[in-house]
């Protein structure tokens, strides 16, 4: 079995961890793999399965309990992400609504803000995203061309945003702008803007190669007001409040890379066993022993390195170098074991009512997205040669 090959994870031990593991195995099982296929037609999920997620308790998990968290730390919301990856259920935009927005206004917010709008993340009855990306600039977050002029008691904030995961469904989004245009006080700043504003506009859902359930859109902002009570932090600190918070949402991306591989794995160990040709399981071939072998090695040092990333995050102490190798390297692992069980699977390997096809055609984004892959190894290279260029 494969968890024997395995070495025991540093991550995930207690008897708590274990609870919300097959909590969320209970959820994925009643309230996301009977619908996904109808969510993957409509080009997102159901706000029920949010409000569902909030009552298990599988949102926010790590916010403090006085807004409506959980109150544990962050493995354990990681361990949702995981083992919702590793069913190869990518619609639900948990992750980012849970462990990208809410710490952002956990950390920079106001209390007003907080009370506002964290207690009501945890229950799903408030669906957040964030809004970096533009049609004319992708990692290059210091080229955004959204504005929000200052007009004395809101902002005015005009232009768009692309590829914003959950952003049809959203109920309030952070969004980066460009405070004071053409001023000597110009700079990057967060606004919580909520989707009722008026001049604020939704385009359609893409229909993307994979991720078909999750739903993605662009933005529109024109002419919108938004109270100066909804600036998130100060004027001009946008950029370095993303630059802290981006490591965790690479994190994120790596860990559901773990998760993804792992399902990959296991569903192509069931289909290989079962599977004959020449009148045996194709699994006694020794092709596909090493093939699957070369697969748990990459997931086995990876998983390894993930997980110490995760505790050093529980910590505090996870450096932006750091994240960006979890997210390059888990990411393109990923794809090289989602691609090898494809060819596994021979040709049910490409239809979609397999796992496995889903997976292939979900995992490929992953390193584009929080930041291209190529960047990563950008990061990864300035730590390298800090002040010695």
């Amino acid at each position: 079995m494969l968890k024997d090959v395995l070495i025991k994870r540093k991550v995930y031990t207690s008897e708590e961890h274990q609870m919300i593991r097959q909590v969320t195995k209970d959820f994925i099982k009643q309230e996301i793999a009977p619908f996904h296929e109808q969510w993957e037609k409509d080009k997102m999920v159901s706000r029920q399965v949010w409000e569902k997620a909030g009552e298990f308790g599988l949102l926010c998990i790590d916010m403090p309990v006085e807004y409506g968290g959980g109150g544990l730390d962050f493995s354990y919301s990681a361990l949702v992400v995981e083992e919702i990856s590793r069913h190869g259920y990518t619609g639900p935009g948990f992750f980012l609504h849970s462990d990208i927005v809410a710490p952002y206004i956990l950390r920079y917010g106001t209390e007003d803000q907080k009370k506002e709008y964290l207690p009501a993340m945890a229950k799903g009855e408030k669906i957040a995203a964030i809004a970096m990306t533009e049609p004319s600039c992708g990692s290059d977050l210091r080229a955004l061309r959204t504005t929000a002029v200052d007009k004395g008691d809101h902002y005015l904030v005009n232009g768009g945003k692309t590829f914003i995961t959950n952003g049809y469904m959203a109920d309030v989004t952070i969004v980066a702008v460009r405070t004071n245009p053409g001023t000597d006080d110009e700079g990057i700043s967060l606004l919580l803007m909520d989707s009722d504003l008026e001049g604020f506009t939704k385009g359609t859902p893409f229909d993307k190669v994979g991720m078909k359930a999750q739903d993605t859109c662009e933005l529109f902002f024109d002419n919108v007001k938004v109270p100066k009570d909804r600036l998130l932090g100060e004027e001009k600190m946008g950029f370095k409040i993303m630059m802290h918070e981006l490591a965790r949402e690479r994190l994120i991306v790596a860990i559901m890379a773990i998760g993804g591989s792992l399902g990959a794995i296991e569903a192509t160990m069931q289909y290989t066993t079962e599977r004959t040709a020449f009148k045996q399981p194709i699994a006694k071939f020794q092709n596909t022993q090493f093939k699957l072998a070369e697969c748990v090695m990459k997931l086995q040092m990876h998983q390894s390195f993930v997980d110490d990333c995760t505790l050093l995050l529980s910590d505090g102490k996870l450096s932006a170098e750091a994240a960006s190798m979890a997210k390059c390297s888990a990411t393109d692992m990923h794809g090289e074991i989602a691609d090898e069980c494809v060819q596994l699977h021979g040709g049910y390997g490409y239809i979609w009512e397999y796992p496995i096809a889903r997976m292939y055609a979900d995992n490929r984004v992953a390193r584009i997205y929080a930041g291209t892959n190529e960047i990563m190894k950008l990061l990864v290279s300035r730590g390298i040669f800090k002040d010695m260029l």
